[in-house]
């Protein structure tokens, strides 16, 4: 009854979908967002996501991406999204038993702009087909990956949305490592790919040399870009380790930063949500 309490909550105080809907660029771009909405089990004080959770439906009204990427989202936090963003429909399942419980790596797509063809989810680990911890990571990770038509263009193309390790530097690289090689199996059509997620990393860590050699960072290669934090730790820090990547679009026009405050909220969540327009 709770999660349902919150979910009209949220539906009583935002905005209607409808008024803030935006025009996208033409019918060959893609928008891409990737956030961590910070886990609704952490006791976050006044910053909990009993409090905070209307900011994020706000945001994605706001900026109404064709498709984003979700990390840390608990179940309850996912239906909550989903119960508010009525034309996206969203994969993934829980990190610790492939179903429920736990972190969801998920995707959610605009389903009057994007199809789904088919999707999966692997664990970052030695054994990547089953819930399990890797090398000397502090938690069991995942990426889902998801194949995707534009009903707009006719483009397909891959997304992908992982949470790298906070704590293991082995299992971050053989993790992104994993991801590189999945990536490359997955797509022998060689079709246009996104990559989203937390990589716990900054942009000059070397465990980003490999997929710098295959994909490039929208924020490092948009035409228009900032270079603004996306960690803030609800105000007491200060980084770089969100990332939108991409291979096989053509360009990308903008990257943002998104910092703008939502209600009287102040912040969306420790991490500020980035965003991406990409060119097939």
């Amino acid at each position: 009854m709770k999660r349902f309490a919150l979910i009209l909550a949220v539906a009583l105080t935002v905005l209607p979908q409808a008024a803030s809907a935006r025009k996208t660029a033409g019918p060959d771009t893609l928008s891409v967002i990737s956030f961590n909405i910070r886990m609704g089990e952490a006791n976050d004080g006044t910053n909990s996501w009993q409090y905070r959770y209307p900011a994020t439906i706000l945001m994605l009204r706001d900026k109404q991406p064709d498709i984003f990427g979700l990390q840390e989202a608990f179940d309850y936090q996912v239906l909550l999204v989903k119960e508010n963003m009525r034309d996206y429909k969203c994969v993934g399942v829980g990190r610790e038993d492939g179903k429920h419980k736990g972190e969801h790596m998920s995707i959610f797509y605009n389903k009057k702009k994007v199809s789904l063809q088919k999707w999966g989810t692997f664990w970052l680990s030695e054994t990547p087909g089953k819930p399990s911890m890797g090398w000397d990571a502090a938690c069991i990770r995942t990426a889902t990956w998801a194949l995707m038509k534009d009903k707009r263009s006719g483009h397909r193309f891959y997304y992908v949305n992982t949470h790298l390790d906070h704590v293991g530097k082995e299992a971050q690289k053989k993790g992104l490592a994993l991801i590189v090689d999945k990536i490359k199996e997955m797509n022998p059509e060689g079709y246009p790919m996104v990559l989203t997620g937390d990589f716990n990393v900054e942009s000059n860590d070397p465990v980003l040399e490999d997929l710098n050699r295959i994909m490039r960072s929208a924020r490092s290669s948009a035409e228009r870009t900032d270079r603004l934090n996306s960690y803030n730790g609800w105000g007491k820090s200060s980084s770089v380790i969100d990332y939108i990547y991409y291979s096989g679009f053509s360009s990308c026009p903008k990257f943002e930063t998104i910092q703008k405050k939502y209600g009287e909220f102040p912040f969306i969540s420790d991490h500020y949500p980035i965003k991406a327009v990409l060119v097939f």
